[in-house]
């Protein structure tokens, strides 16, 4: 009898193991297919970033047939037309699509560090410090040692960048890493900002003032290849750190407390993710001028078609903002024939609905 009864309780825990069993496969077999489904949401959109950026070069106000623009790529050294296509419309193309990567991460992680879906660069501070430092180069002529002169401008734009970062930073020591405080210093670090930059204007004569307002317009007119090599050192240093870091961001999005209990250092993990995110978006803002909400629309634009799942959201920010980028960069050239729109009121006109669209479901 007690053998029948072993033997019973064995057949039953085989057949609890057996469904445990397929349930594991099933499991398995179920996230293969997210894996596979996610990494080809990101093959499309990096098709679609080639097809934007072949589209982007090839249109402008100068007209280029396809076998104008063929014969300039080949010959880059030959011809008026090389130097349109070599000078002028490749560095606008590669840059849009640099300063979209730059933003989009930094956004990307921005919201995940802070809690918050509408942190970004331009919406805690970093791209109006930037502006201000512009202006103290533009207006004031503020000069520093053996920083060249084509350079300066952009050189104080990051400086007042990276600093407003690390002021964010810094509150969120002093509070005990509290990120309603932090995203609360950056608003108003955006308002003391605009402030500052309005008295420069105030004060600014008549050629400095119209650089000036040109400048925070944000355009990709000042880009050229020198800057491009600085961008694209940047990108290629500080991505790997923040895909390393996406299992940790991944696990913060349940929570501080789960994030801890998981053995992942909250403090140094915000502390680090705000370094790079100063890293990138001042790299980028300061090369372009003030680009307003693509830190802002291509995180949320990712977090919808890939998940929470940093790995894949993270990347997927960042092609998303390259995409923006480098479409918005097309738009600017072609609203208005022969006139080529400063990018950053394409993004800002795109972006505030969307900014809109968020603060409404947010409250309800």
């Amino acid at each position: 009898m007690p053998n029948k009864n072993m033997s019973g309780a064995v057949e039953e825990q085989s057949a609890e193991l057996n469904k445990l069993a397929v349930r594991l496969t099933g499991i398995r077999l179920s996230y293969a297919k997210l894996t596979r489904h996610r990494v080809a949401i990101l093959l499309s959109i990096s098709v679609l970033i080639v097809l934007s950026f072949l589209l982007d070069f090839s249109l402008g106000p100068a007209g280029l047939g396809p076998r104008a623009i063929l014969q300039a790529l080949l010959h880059p050294h030959e011809g008026t037309n090389a130097v349109i296509v070599w000078h002028i419309r490749l560095p606008y193309a590669v840059m849009a699509g640099l300063v979209g990567i730059a933003l989009g991460i930094s956004g990307g992680e921005m919201q995940t560090v802070l809690d918050n879906p509408l942190a970004s660069p331009y919406t805690l501070g970093v791209s109006a410090a930037a502006a201000f430092g512009a202006s103290l180069a533009i207006v004031l002529q503020w000069q520093l040692p053996y920083v060249p002169e084509n350079w300066m401008v952009p050189f104080e734009a990051f400086i007042f960048a990276v600093g407003s970062a690390f002021l964010l930073e810094l509150v969120a020591r002093m509070r005990g890493h509290s990120t309603a405080m932090v995203v609360l210093f950056g608003i108003a670090l955006v308002f003391t900002f605009h402030a500052l930059v309005s008295l420069m204007q105030f004060v600014a004569d008549e050629d400095a003032l119209q650089s000036l307002v040109f400048w925070t317009m944000g355009s990709l007119t000042r880009a050229d290849w020198g800057k491009i090599l600085v961008l694209a050192i940047g990108c290629a240093v500080v991505l790997p750190f923040s895909l390393r870091a996406a299992p940790a961001l991944t696990a913060l999005r349940l929570g501080e407390d789960r994030a801890a209990s998981y053995g992942v250092d909250v403090p140094r993990l915000r502390m680090m993710s705000l370094l790079r995110i100063s890293i990138l978006s001042a790299l980028a803002v300061s090369f372009v001028g003030t680009i307003g909400f693509v830190g802002l629309v291509a995180p949320h634009i990712a977090r919808r078609l890939l998940g929470e799942d940093h790995r894949f959201y993270l990347p997927g920010s960042a092609l998303c903002g390259c995409l923006i980028m480098s479409l918005a960069s097309i738009a600017a050239k072609n609203i208005l024939p022969g006139v080529v729109i400063p990018v950053g009121i394409v993004t800002s006109l795109v972006g505030i609905p969307f900014f809109l669209t968020v603060v409404l479901k947010r409250g309800a």
